[in-house]
């Protein structure tokens, strides 16, 4: 008799036991199904393209070209690696840079040139080639602005601005060190 209670608490044991994992099993929390997993999909993706982004008038605000695009479906902006970049001033004339990337948002006001940036202007009629190295820019190409709170240094001849922080307007052609400026001013030749 004693043997057979053994093995009825034993049987009992086990159904408790595997009432318990049941229940647990019922009582879980459930993953959202809905919930996103990764980054989100490219609606559609460029190699070796150039593209020219133009203002309501029919202007062209800026031009990116470079070995990839990838367009997200969720906001509709874009992402381009390496990319090769033409900004214009206001007086019609070309800036041109590079990146390690780009993201520009959907309707071309923003544009944010990511890792190691360059931009060159070259010399004009009475304007002078510029040429300015920093990091993280953001753009605005339509309103012709851009700013970095990134070490920055400007570089004309005769001159090699540095400091750490940088407004550009280039509108009314202005480039603006906001911290910790250094100026270096290299002797002109006497003609």
């Amino acid at each position: 008799m004693t043997e057979r209670r053994t093995w009825l608490a034993i049987a009992l044991l086990a159904l408790l036991a595997i009432g318990t994992e049941w229940l647990l099993w019922l009582v879980r929390e459930r993953p959202n199904e809905e919930t996103f997993a990764g980054p989100p999909r490219s609606d559609y993706a460029l190699t070796d393209f150039t593209l020219d982004a133009l203002d309501s008038a029919g202007q062209r605000t800026f031009q990116v070209s470079g070995p990839h695009l990838a367009r997200r479906g969720d906001d509709g902006s874009i992402y381009v690696t390496t990319p090769d970049y033409l900004l214009i001033d206001g007086g019609g004339h070309p800036w041109k840079g590079k990146s390690d990337a780009a993201w520009v948002d959907k309707d071309g006001s923003l544009m944010k040139l990511q890792g190691q940036v360059e931009m060159h202007r070259a010399a004009g009629d009475d304007d002078k080639p510029i040429d300015v190295v920093t990091r993280d820019l953001t753009a605005r190409p339509k309103d012709k602005t851009f700013e970095t709170a990134a070490p920055a240094t400007i570089t004309q001849p005769g001159s090699i601005l540095s400091g750490v922080g940088m407004r550009g307007d280039l509108n009314d052609k202005v480039l603006e060190l906001l911290s910790d400026v250094h100026s270096t001013l290299q002797p002109q030749r006497a003609k």
